[in-house]
């Protein structure tokens, strides 16, 4: 592809430039991952923003017409697919790579010409709302997203703030120029998953509003203030309601025409316009989880103006603010993957409370966020690995915020639960363990966290992890693993439940509670009841203690695990891998086990059930596009063969990240793939958060200097750099040569130089 074309695709034409030493924006592409399996969203947002406005690219239902689930769908977790003709609309939340959806919020359309309510079909644009569009006029930047909408002739631009998302159409000459906001719309939909909809219109430019929804946060209202730069001359509204029982008497007004006060489940507006040639209108929809009265604060105190070049700036300081925490020295094409990378690392999770610190809470009620800003969308399962060790070096603030706002979910949970994935004031139990645990305890051990809020978090982590009612853990603390037969995910239910165990113990060990030390790491050992030391792998185990007689170590479906195989979770033992290796024979037959690994051959039947594991994320059988197996690399760092983690890494960076729409070899899952790639490419992981170390690896860059809130640095220097110089002929820690593969975590928060020198060969001893 030539570079010309290949920079108009990922929008890097008119990228502003902004203040600093480097304009780093110019690296960072939205429109990577929004092809296959990244299902990333490429629309207009601030880092970690509750607005995330995007265009959605169709409206495929949840459900087929027999009512069971439409694997098609799952191409719309993010609301957009690269490869799709048309544009159904901009809507103003989303989620970033995740491997389920819900979301969508508030779909807004400009159109022209006769009205129509519905979206349409793909073949057949013209017969609603769609447009068909062209990547030739597609521009995406960090807090700026610019397209043509062929069919009405309108050029559409986004920008946001934290809480408003911000609408900028420049129309043609129209006398019946309209303005469709859709309450119908939605991602992962189906019929009835609009619980009520409630609609006023205050004036001839304001509207609110709310939505509750029942997807996968099953209670979930969300509310907004929609403002106009021009007066619209009619509104009007559909009801596609079907007929019920009882509508009270509301049949006698015109609710179809000009009528302000609107009610019911499947609710679309219309807005009506006279346009000149060129003219611009502007829009401002903000939101709010706790009342149309927040989003109306929210409007007013975030974009009281209309100047839409001067929010799209302050957009992008925010980015370049978040981006330049981190500065590397490299190939374009290494700042391409890695500011991408960072650029993902920002999206989520996402700031979840008014600009008066409101927010709504996991028992519906509205809280006052005191002394922190509560966040959502923790995808737990997936960026306890690496996104939250990442957060505390060079986010630690926020991280506490987050920590903070785990607490709060804490607090609020009828069950006495911390979260496992949760959003929009919903836990959703997605996925197995309970890995907020390792986010705290990392927090706590790493310093990010208050002193004071210390024992409140252990006292959290323990109640979650003695609840015997959750998901196998009454069998888990009676015989020491999940039985097969009681859970499709025994094994790896147990693997997780060994290792949020383990970090609970470091947390009690740090803060002085030798019984609860004692506890959790006899508990962190469950890990070897699942383990047949007959075949070398981990193996579902009846109540009785018998292994599974029909096993597949390759396939991936019903074999015990989740999203995974036993070759891969097999090695799932980041916080104990000089125990496994023992286990599982020593260096002499663990080594050549793992360099199997990633040199074997997978073939598609082992997978094909398995929506989330795709041939793009598979290296041998090595699944790096799912997050369970994100550590293995590094673990011959526990060997006699160290450099082989070197070999690994920088065969990994370039095999599953390019600067391309399809360039991500797995769903970024709020941004753990992404994380991976920016520790990986600076040469050192968090291979077990609350360890208190990093694993050493092959840095792939020349260089790279990390801005750390406490007002120091943290430089990582290169010598010899080169794609054939991958292995690491010395490492010097502040000066000082290291003569094991790690560092410790807290000498990189000081600050100080980690020197790298790189060579073709590997230092064997």
């Amino acid at each position: 592809m030539k570079t010309a074309t290949l920079a108009l695709l990922l929008g890097l034409a008119g990228a502003a430039q902004a203040q600093g030493p480097a304009n780093l924006m110019q690296y960072a592409h939205p429109l990577v991952g929004t092809a296959k399996m990244g299902h990333t969203f490429p629309g207009a947002t601030v880092p970690f923003g509750m607005v995330q406005l995007s265009p959605d690219t169709d409206t495929l239902s949840y459900a087929t017409p027999e009512g069971k689930y439409n694997p098609e769908v799952y191409r719309y977790c993010a609301g957009y697919q690269y490869d799709d003709p048309t544009i159904v609309g901009f809507s103003h939340t989303h989620f970033s790579g995740t491997g389920h959806s819900d979301l969508g919020d508030f779909l807004v359309m400009p159109t022209v010409g006769p009205l129509r309510l519905n979206p349409g079909t793909a073949a057949r644009p013209g017969s609603g709302y769609r447009s068909r569009y062209s990547h030739k006029t597609e521009v995406a930047e960090p807090a700026y997203y610019r397209v043509k909408l062929e069919d009405p002739g309108v050029l559409a631009e986004l920008t946001a703030t934290a809480r408003v998302g911000v609408h900028r159409y420049t129309f043609p000459q129209a006398a019946d120029a309209h303005i469709v906001l859709d309450l119908m719309a939605g991602i992962y939909n189906y019929p009835g998953k609009n619980v009520w909809t409630f609609v006023r219109v205050e004036n001839d430019s304001l509207v609110t509003g709310y939505r509750q929804t029942n997807g996968w946060g099953r209670t979930r209202t969300e509310y907004f203030a929609l403002q106009f730069s021009k007066p619209f001359a009619h509104y009007g509204s559909r009801n596609y309601d079907q007929k019920e029982p009882y509508r009270g008497f509301w049949g006698r007004f015109d609710q179809v025409h000009d009528w302000p006060d609107l009610a019911g489940h499947q609710l679309r507006l219309h807005f009506d316009f006279a346009t000149k040639a060129g003219e611009q209108v502007l829009l401002k929809m903000a939101l709010s989880s706790t009342s149309t009265a927040g989003a109306l604060r929210n409007l007013r105190a975030e974009a009281p103006g209309w100047d839409f070049d001067a929010l799209r700036r302050q957009g992008q300081a925010l980015w370049q603010q978040e981006l330049g925490k981190v500065e590397i020295q490299g190939a374009k094409v290494d700042k391409d993957n890695f500011y991408t990378a960072m650029y993902h690392a920002c999206l989520t999770p996402t700031i979840y409370q008014d600009v008066d610190g409101q927010y709504r809470g996991l028992d519906q009620n509205n809280h006052q966020a005191e002394g922190f800003t509560n966040y959502t969308t923790f995808s737990l399962w997936d960026t306890f690995r690496a996104l939250h060790p990442l957060f505390n070096l060079i986010q630690p603030k926020r991280n506490a915020d987050m920590v903070q706002s785990m607490l709060a979910h804490y607090d609020q949970s009828a069950e006495h639960m911390l979260p496992v994935w949760s959003h929009y004031a919903n836990e959703n139990w997605c996925m197995s363990g309970y890995h907020s645990v390792s986010v705290l305890a990392d927090a706590v051990l790493t310093g990010t966290v208050p002193a004071a809020q210390a024992e409140r978090a252990l006292a959290a982590c323990v109640a979650t992890a003695r609840h015997r009612w959750y998901d196998g853990l009454g069998d888990y603390l009676d015989r020491g693993y999940v039985p097969d037969g009681r859970s499709g995910t025994s094994v790896s239910t147990t693997l997780e439940y060994a290792l949020d165990d383990w970090c609970i113990a470091q947390l009690a060990q740090k803060l002085g509670h030798a019984d609860l030390y004692q506890e959790f790491s006899k508990r962190a050992n469950n890990w070897q009841n699942v383990y047949d030391a007959r075949i070398g792998y981990m193996r579902p185990r009846a109540a009785d203690g018998a292994f599974r007689a029909k096993f597949d170590v390759l396939s991936t479906n019903g074999q015990g695990f989740i999203e995974g195989n036993a070759w891969n979770y097999s090695l799932a033992v980041p916080q104990d891998p000089a125990g496994l290796i023992a286990k599982m024979g020593g260096n002499a037959r663990f080594v050549p086990h793992l360099d199997s690994l990633f040199t074997m051959n997978l073939p598609d039947k082992f997978f094909a059930e398995t929506e989330d594991i795709t041939r793009d994320g598979i290296i041998g059988n090595y699944v790096h596009g799912n997050e369970p197996a994100h550590h293995v690399a590094y673990l011959y760092d526990w060997t006699n063969q160290p450099w082989k983690t070197q070999a690994r890494v920088r065969m990994i960076l370039p095999k599953m990240y390019h600067p391309t729409p399809d360039g991500l070899g797995g769903n970024d899952d709020c941004g753990q793939m992404s994380a991976w790639y920016i520790f990986s490419a600076l040469g050192f992981y968090p291979v077990a958060p609350a360890s208190g170390e990093y694993a050493l690896g092959s840095p792939a860059v020349q260089g790279a200097t990390l801005r750390l809130e406490n007002g120091k640095t943290f430089t990582v220097t290169v010598k010899n750099q080169g794609p054939k110089n991958v292995y690491v002929q010395s490492a010097r820690l502040n000066g000082k040569l290291l003569t094991r593969p790690f560092i410790p975590v807290a000498e990189v928060m000081r600050g100080g130089e980690l020197a790298f020198v790189m060579g073709a060969r590997p230092m064997r001893k």
